[in-house]
């Protein structure tokens, strides 16, 4: 018996492994773990990080965390309406929502309603009465459903001739160009660097060639040297950068001292980290704890475990929303689906990266953790497109249709999703799938078993002729059978030949004559 356990064991975990994978809901289902773990860690950290600066600003302890709950509430609504939101309705709003993020995004350079170059040194914001807004949180977003939109089904430009006005590639270049440049403008650079790179993750997952790529990191590294040759606060952010890797910092109470402090909040949480709440960096020893430097109060407080799961819940959300991607119904929803995943995961791993020192620091928030209002309704909107991708699948599609929706959705809600057959990934497998899946197949009841079926086709039989002749052979029996049979057989479908031309009444069959 003793011996058994361990192979029960084993073929146990190789019957999970090989199965769990090709589970028809496990896309779904991942993402929401993922992104409601990191959005419940959001909210504890809010509570945890702002009670200092409620009180800074003469507000309760509690003040910035309940507003920060209100925005994750604000965002889990727009979560619960992305998921509801058919993707046709997805299409048509993607232009509006491209327009609506471009008038946003020139609204920031109007004095009066552009702020932030005082308060941070870039002009991010803008402030309609009790509305504050970040326009570039709702403008990368938007040009990434924008991207997905375009690009779907098109083939890049192979060759200089291709390369035109007209081109889905050169438009959605265009139009990236001109919100990088208005981020640069803003003085925003941290964004401008991450909005970049979600542009290049969407041109390389439409196809384009990898050299055209290449070749704007290129520029990007030549146009990053000449910021650290140009001096000023970011050429000390890469003195900072460099000095992080043997701890030997320069100025830690000048450039040096947030990059600092974040390495003693680190180092301060250990393994187990000090409990929540009592981390010991938000008492005005690290700027920006809530937003840009969060991840140091979670090391702090949740020490390496609670770092440790941050990550692995990102790595989870990039597993599955590429999983996602490549199980997508067409290609819109695979484009849409890669590039949200890049977008948030890039932003993620960028943020932890430069608050344990791996990269130059930038103004990068941590998504789905760090205050903001506008970044954390936008963000789980975007996540909120990627589920919706992942409950449209094929798979997931038959599995709900078969065995109903899963109790989440039936909960909140959600209506079952559907197949667009048109351009689904089964239908495009050729043309005779194509013409299979376009056209109308009768209605067919449930299938019968063989003995059924022959005593219903006796039944037929004696009804027609009348009972058999015990005298008769079996062999002459089988063969009257098998004619009654195929008459019958071309009834039925001269039958449902009338009716699918749509003409009144039935095939009438002459009478038999004995």
């Amino acid at each position: 018996m003793a011996t058994q356990t361990p192979q029960r064991r084993r073929r146990f975990l190789r019957n999970w492994k090989f199965s769990m994978p090709k589970h028809p809901g496990l896309d779904y289902l991942m993402l929401r773990i993922s992104i409601f773990v990191l959005v419940g860690i959001g909210v504890v950290m809010a509570f945890s990080a702002t009670m200092t600066w409620s009180v800074i600003e003469g507000n309760t302890v509690w003040a910035q965390a309940i507003r920060q709950t209100f925005y994750v509430v604000l965002g889990l609504a727009v979560f619960w309406g992305a998921l509801r939101t058919p993707f046709t309705k997805v299409k048509k709003l993607t232009p509006w929502f491209l327009a609506f993020a471009a008038i946003l995004t020139m609204l920031v350079f109007v004095p009066g309603i552009g702020v932030g170059r005082n308060e941070v040194g870039s002009q991010s914001w803008i402030v309609l009465g009790p509305i504050r807004l970040q326009p570039s949180e709702i403008a990368r977003i938007a040009v990434a459903m924008f991207g997905a939109l375009s690009l779907a089904n098109k083939r890049p430009p192979r060759t200089l001739n291709e390369v035109k006005l007209t081109n889905p590639f050169v438009i959605y270049i265009l139009v990236s160009v001109l919100f990088f440049g208005a981020m640069l403008a803003e003085g925003n650079l941290g964004v401008a660097m991450t909005f970049a790179v979600i542009v290049g993750f969407t041109l390389f997952f439409a196809g384009i060639n990898w050299r055209v790529i290449a070749l704007a990191v290129l520029g990007l590294v030549v146009g990053l040297v000449f910021v650290f040759l140009g001096g000023g606060y970011r050429s000390d952010r890469f003195t900072t950068f460099f000095g992080a890797f043997t701890g030997n910092f320069s100025d830690t109470r000048g450039s040096a001292f947030q990059t600092y402090q974040g390495f003693l909040s680190l180092a301060d949480g250990s393994m187990t980290g000090v409990g929540i709440g009592q981390s010991r960096a938000k008492w005005f020893y690290l700027p920006e704890a809530k937003n840009d430097f969060v991840f140091a109060i979670i090391g702090e407080e949740l020490g390496l475990f609670g770092g440790v799961l941050v990550i692995a819940m990102f790595v989870l959300l990039g597993i599955f929303g590429l999983r996602t991607a490549m199980r997508a119904q067409n290609q819109f929803q695979s484009l849409l689906a890669a590039t949200l995943t890049a977008t948030v995961v890039s932003q993620a791993f960028y943020n932890v990266s430069y608050v344990i020192g791996l990269m130059p620091m930038t103004g990068v928030q941590l998504p789905l953790i760090s205050s903001g209002g506008t970044s954390t309704v936008v963000t789980l909107g975007a996540m909120g497109l990627l589920a919706s991708v992942a409950r449209h699948e094929p798979e997931a599609v038959s599995y709900m249709q078969s065995y109903g929706r899963p109790l989440f959705d039936r909960v909140f809600m959600i209506p079952e999703p559907t197949v667009d057959v048109r351009s689904s990934r089964a239908a495009a497998g050729g043309q005779r799938s194509r013409e299979r899946a376009g056209r109308r197949q009768p209605a067919r009841g449930p299938e019968k078993s063989r003995p059924e079926r022959r005593r219903t086709e006796q039944r037929r039989t004696e009804q027609r002729f009348g009972a058999a002749v015990t005298s008769r052979s079996r062999s002459v029996t089988r063969a009257a059978h098998t004619a009654v049979s195929s008459k019958h057989g071309m009834r039925d479908n001269l039958n449902s030949y009338s009716n699918q031309k749509g003409q009144s009444g039935t095939w009438r069959q002459p009478p038999i004559r004995h």
